[in-house]
C-alpha cells in the first residue's frame, strides 16, 4: 500500500480533512469528491459500527481522499478490525502516557514490531504487498486532550511509530477546567496549543487539531499540519439554516 496522506505530512505539507460523524456512505462519498485530503470516520462519538465504516470507506474509492478512523478506544481488537476494513490510519483517542502510546503502535503493527493479527480482509484484498508495506505506510496519530497528556508530551512523542498528534480542543478545555465551548483566547488554554506544537517539532511529529470554520486559518498559520475543519453534522446544519433564513426573509 501507499499512503499519500503520510507522504504529504512527511514532506511537511498541510493536509485538510473533516469529520464524518453521521455514519452514512452517501455523506463520505460527497465529502471525498470535494477535495479533502482525508476524512476522519468517527467511531468514538458517532453511531458508526464496523459495517458502516466499511461502507463509508468503499464510498471513497476512486478519490484521492484518505480514510482515517477514530476507533472507540485504544484497544487491540477494535484497532485491528478498523485496519482490516481498509483504514489508512487511526486517530487513537485519550492517549495520556508513554505506555498508552506504545500500545497504540503495538496494536497497529504486524510482528515483530507489534501484535496485530493477520487477516486484513478488505485492506489486503487488492494489495499483494500489504503485509510488507502496512507497518510503514499506516498513519498512527494520538489524540492529546487532557492535562495528563500535556504533562507527558515528551514521553508520548518519544515513542517510535507515532506519526502525528492531534489536539481535541473540547475535551482539553474540559480537562483544563474551562468547560465548553473552548475559550480560545484564554492565555493558559492557548499556551497549551503552543506547548503541543513545540513538542511535536522536537520529536519530528506532525501536529494536528480539530478546527472550526472560524479558526482553521489560525490553526494553519500557527503551524498545525494535520488539520480537520468541522464535521458533516455542522455542514448540514449550517447549509440548512442558511437556506431557511434566506427563505423566511421573503
Amino acid at each position: 500500500m501507499k499512503n499519500p496522506l503520510k507522504e504529504k505530512l512527511t514532506r511537511g505539507e498541510a493536509v485538510i480533512g473533516t469529520f464524518a460523524q453521521i455514519g452514512h456512505p452517501d455523506i463520505t462519498e460527497w465529502l471525498a469528491k470535494l477535495g479533502f485530503d482525508w476524512l476522519l470516520l468517527d467511531a468514538e462519538h458517532s453511531p458508526a459500527d464496523f459495517e458502516s465504516l466499511q461502507r463509508m470507506m468503499q464510498s471513497m474509492n476512486g478519490t484521492d481522499c484518505v480514510p482515517i478512523v477514530r476507533p472507540q478506544w485504544n484497544e487491540p481488537v477494535v484497532i485491528k478490525r478498523v485496519l482490516d476494513l481498509g483504514a489508512y490510519g487511526v486517530l487513537i483517542p485519550w492517549v495520556n502516557s508513554k505506555e498508552e502510546a506504545e500500545n497504540a503502535v503495538k496494536f497497529c503493527k504486524y510482528p515483530p514490531e507489534g501484535i496485530r493479527g493477520w487477516g486484513p480482509r478488505r485492506a489486503g484484498m487488492f494489495d499483494d504487498d500489504y503485509f510488507k508495506t502496512a507497518n510503514d505506510e499506516l498513519l498512527i496519530a494520538v489524540q492529546i486532550e487532557t492535562v495528563a497528556a500535556l504533562k507527558n508530551l515528551d514521553d508520548i512523542f518519544s515513542v517510535a511509530g507515532i506519526d502525528a498528534c492531534y489536539i481535541g480542543p473540547w475535551d482539553l478545555s474540559v480537562s483544563m477546567g474551562f468547560g465548553v465551548p473552548p475559550k480560545w483566547d484564554e492565555p493558559e488554554y492557548s499556551a497549551a496549543f503552543d506547548k503541543v506544537l513545540d513538542a511535536a517539532k522536537r520529536y519530528g511529529k506532525a501536529a494536528g487539531m480539530f478546527a472550526t470554520i472560524d479558526n482553521v486559518e489560525w490553526a494553519l498559520d500557527k503551524g498545525f499540519k494535520f488539520v480537520s475543519v468541522d464535521d458533516d453534522d455542522t455542514f448540514l446544519m449550517l447549509g440548512a439554516q442558511m437556506a431557511l433564513d434566506k427563505t423566511r426573509r421573503r
